[in-house]
């Protein structure tokens, strides 16, 4: 039994009015949404060659059918048409939101995802690049409490990460101008590969008599260098997956997954294609009814992030695709500095 262009009308029909109704479609409800000049029983048997083809299910023996597993990925693969344009002004509305972000990368890319989020009513999430040459720039240090140091690192791509150290006996403003120096002289553009007990050794004794007292900020500054590789993951709107009862059993383990930048990076990654559509029953650790929207952003310097929409199965995939591929074009400009004309 093959798909023909009428059982492709009919699924993309259902996957639309189950999306619209959240109850089974019935042939009398898929008769009066389609136009095919065909009868209510030949819109039956339609639906059942498509039950029997595994890409529908009913629920119950007299209920109407809905999308199976099988049949999302057929209609995401082959029907799905993502080419519907903006409306100028809400193209606008997105460019304006941009203007008003922080644009030190990581708080630009929450911040996107708060947006679009808030945008689109739906789950939100974001990865930051990785990047596997990416180092501290420059380092400062600044006293924040008699016995408290704040190590900030400013990282080559434009980031700023900070760690909050204790010393002991306190910090003066001299040994804090001491340390930075001697952070920045020995650690600003070095690969965490290279960061040996001996160099963390070597800064020590160049910090004198200082050296013991103030080896928890060289530690607070050796942290920060290792985890400026890392990819940051953030998950905005989440308060939006208990509105859908049936992703209850996934919730947790979608949460859980946000604990681990490089996990979330792995689960949001777009593979080859710039954006894709995930079924929660496809991924590695199965998340039932979950699905995630993942396009890929371009930040400049060959690096790239992820930026994602999560909700389930039903969600309007036609309307939100190109509403994810802006922002993350918007988010890509924005991080590596590009213009619109520039992606023209």
């Amino acid at each position: 039994m093959t798909m023909d262009p009428r059982k492709q009308r009919v699924l993309q029909a259902i996957v639309a009015l189950y999306a619209m109704e959240g109850e089974p479609v019935g042939s009398g409800l898929l008769s009066n949404y389609l136009d095919l000049s065909v009868s209510s029983a030949t819109l039956r048997n339609e639906m059942a060659a498509l039950t029997k083809l595994g890409l529908l299910e009913q629920p119950h023996t007299s209920a109407g059918r809905v999308p199976s597993t099988k049949g999302y990925r057929y209609y995401l693969d082959n029907l799905l048409d993502a080419d519907e344009q903006l409306p100028a002004a809400e193209r606008q509305a997105i460019d304006d939101i941009f203007d008003d972000l922080d644009y030190e990368p990581e708080h630009l890319a929450q911040g996107a995802a708060r947006a679009l989020s808030r945008h689109t009513g739906f789950t939100a999430a974001v990865t930051t690049p990785r990047a596997d040459d990416l180092c501290i720039a420059h380092f400062e240090v600044v006293q924040v409490g008699r016995y408290s140091a704040a190590v900030l690192g400013v990282t080559s791509a434009g980031g700023v990460c900070t760690r909050v150290a204790r010393v002991a006996e306190g910090l003066t403003r001299q040994q804090a101008a001491n340390v930075a120096a001697v952070l920045n002289q020995n650690l600003t553009f070095v690969s965490p590969a290279d960061l040996t007990p001996r160099l963390l050794a070597g800064m020590g004794a160049a910090l004198g008599a200082d050296g013991m007292l103030l080896s928890p900020v060289l530690l607070a500054a050796a942290a920060l260098l290792r985890e400026a590789v890392l990819p940051k993951a953030y998950l905005e709107g989440q308060q939006t997956l208990l509105e859908w009862p049936e992703l209850a059993p996934s919730v947790g383990k979608l949460l859980q997954t946000f604990d681990d930048g490089e996990r979330a990076r792995k689960l949001l990654s777009p593979a080859k294609r710039r954006t894709v559509v995930k079924l929660g029953e496809d991924l590695e650790t199965p998340m039932p009814g979950l699905c995630i929207m993942s396009s890929r952003y371009l930040a400049g310097g060959g690096l790239t992030g992820n930026l994602a929409i999560i909700g389930t199965n039903r969600m309007p995939f036609e309307q939100l695709m190109p509403r994810l591929e802006y922002f993350a074009r918007k988010l890509g400009q924005c991080m590596s500095g590009r213009t619109q004309e520039d992606d023209v």
